[in-house]
Formats: C-alpha cells, sequence, structure tokens
C-alpha cells in the first residue's frame, strides 16, 4: 500500500533548523526530505520516485543558494509545478519584494510561527492538487472527442506559440473570439482546445471563484503542449453571473514556471484592455509574446 502522506522538501545550511523544521513537519503528518543546500536538494530531486508536493528552501547557503536552486527548479518541466516557500533570515522589504517579484509561492521570514508555516503549506498543497485536477480533467476532455491528433505538417514547422481569448456564452458555453495565429496546422481545433481548457477550469473551480483575475500553468497530455490560462471578468448585469467571463491562454510546446510570470504580465494589459473595451491587435500581443519567450531565461544572481 501506498505512503499518502504529502511529501515535502526542506532546504536548509543550519542542520538544528533543519532538524527541528523535520521533527515539527513529521508531527504534522507529512514526509520529509531535508539537503543542506540548493545542489544537495537537485540531487536529491533526481533521485526520487515522487515529486515533492511542497518545496521550503533557505536563500542563504553554500553551494547553491536559494535563489539558484529556486531558478533550477522553475526551469525543469517535471518541478516547475511544485509550490516553492521561501524561509530565510533575510526579512528587508527589498528582501521580501524581491522574492515575490521571483514569483515563488510565498515569503516566510525566520524566526516565524508555525502555524504560518503550515497554513502556507496546506494552502499551496491544496491549490496544486486542484491544478492537477484541472490536468487531469482536460485530458478526458479533450480524449472523448476521439479526433486524430496528428498535424498536418512537422511539429518543428509549426508557430511556436498560439494566444486565444475565450469568452462565456450562457448559452451554447465556451466561444474563442480571437485567435493568433490561425490553427490550419494545429492537430485540433484551436477552438476546441479553448473552449475544453475553460471548462476544466470551471469544473474544478467553479464560475464564482475562476474569474478573479488568477492564472495557472496547465498540462495538455493530448497534445504535447503546455497553456498558460489567465481568467478575468468586468461587471456585467444582463449575464448569468453578473460578470461577462473570459479566459486569455497562451500555449506552446514547453512554458517553464518563469515564462508564466512573463506571459501574466502580458495576458493581465490585455485584460486591462478589454475592461475597459479599448483596442488592441492579438497579432502585436503574440509578436510581444514570442519575443519574450525567445529570450534566454534569466540567470538570478545574489552578489
Amino acid at each position: 500500500m501506498s505512503d499518502a502522506k504529502p511529501l515535502l522538501m526542506v532546504v536548509d545550511d543550519n542542520e538544528d533548523i533543519l532538524f527541528n523544521l523535520k521533527i515539527l513537519l513529521k508531527e504534522k503528518g507529512y514526509n520529509i526530505k531535508t539537503a543542506t543546500n540548493g545542489k544537495k536538494a537537485i540531487k536529491i530531486l533526481n533521485t526520487l520516485n515522487a515529486i515533492p508536493d511542497v518545496i521550503i528552501s533557505d536563500i542563504m547557503m553554500p553551494g547553491m543558494d536559494g535563489y539558484d536552486f529556486f531558478s533550477a527548479v522553475s526551469n525543469n518541466p517535471q518541478w516547475n509545478r511544485i509550490p516553492f516557500l521561501f524561509l530565510t533570515a533575510k526579512s528587508t522589504p527589498e528582501d521580501i519584494r524581491l522574492g515575490k517579484m521571483l514569483g515563488v509561492d510565498d515569503y516566510i521570514t525566520k524566526p516565524f510561527k508555525k502555524e504560518d508555516l503550515i497554513a502556507s503549506i496546506s494552502g499551496k498543497i491544496a491549490r496544486n492538487q486542484k491544478l492537477n485536477l484541472i490536468d487531469k480533467e482536460i485530458k478526458q476532455l479533450l480524449s472523448s472527442l476521439h479526433i486524430r491528433m496528428q498535424p498536418s505538417i512537422p511539429d518543428k514547422d509549426q508557430p511556436k506559440l498560439y494566444l486565444l481569448l475565450v469568452y462565456w456564452d450562457d448559452v451554447i458555453g465556451p466561444v474563442l473570439k480571437r485567435c493568433f495565429p490561425s490553427d490550419k496546422n494545429f492537430p485540433i481545433s484551436i477552438s476546441e482546445i479553448g473552449k475544453q481548457l475553460f471548462h476544466a477550469a470551471t469544473s474544478i473551480y467553479g464560475h464564482d471563484k475562476i474569474t478573479r483575475a488568477q492564472g495557472f500553468l496547465l498540462n495538455i497530455e493530448n497534445i504535447n503542449k503546455k497553456g498558460y490560462v489567465f481568467f478575468d471578468s468586468y461587471p456585467a448585469e444582463n449575464e448569468r453571473y453578473g460578470e461577462k467571463q473570459y479566459m486569455l491562454s497562451a500555449i506552446s510546446s514547453n512554458l517553464t514556471y518563469f515564462d508564466s510570470l512573463k506571459i501574466r504580465q502580458v495576458l493581465k494589459e490585455i485584460s486591462e484592455k478589454i475592461k475597459d473595451k479599448k483596442d488592441w491587435e492579438i497579432q502585436e500581443y503574440w509578436e510581444k509574446l514570442l519575443d519574450i519567450l525567445s529570450k534566454d531565461s534569466f540567470l538570478l544572481h545574489t552578489q
């Protein structure tokens, strides 16, 4: 019988802190793997049969510090969905701002309250479980279509990125409003992909919670792609939910966690124009996204 306890990885060069955290988290029902720096943690990650549910890391460590460790995890397609928490003595406003800017899931300063750490861990695990459910729902929905998943041209000749906008219609459900480029060379209709992404997310989160300017990175296994989806809405009295709900999505073969942070900023910019009823050109934003994603992911430096 498999062990159903959530698995946490804790990384800290202070062995006393590491020992105390291990005791605390084991008492709360977690399985724990520990390492004293990022380099050792990566070696352990490569040997694990199961991916950790959460990573908790210090920042100031020898060998590989927390920033570089977070960069390595976030750029690995197997690990970039693991919720990542900094637990650190670096507590200045500038330190905290940097951590949040980088996109870590939480930033907790030492000394910390045990209940705050436990609450953060449990919240991140719950959110990640929902994302995994959405992935599973997408796979089932697309599989049920029984569409031949073969592109008409080789993958290397296909566009590297698709950008789409999907609105919710109270009568017929999700409707593709804009897409670039066209989907004629895609293995399945982009319109259908957009509909199923919307359906999958709302089936897990519900319409009342999905459109709160939130986004997440999803796996679309059926077509070997990843998608970053961003949901938002604006007030509309004649709509069933009292708001016009929509989803912006960027779909590509390989998106990292750092990519999703850049994509989010662009999609938020589009969303503000939609809410302000301003004109925007989808090709212009597609080119902007393509330019951003074509550049090398930035490396973190702590000097």
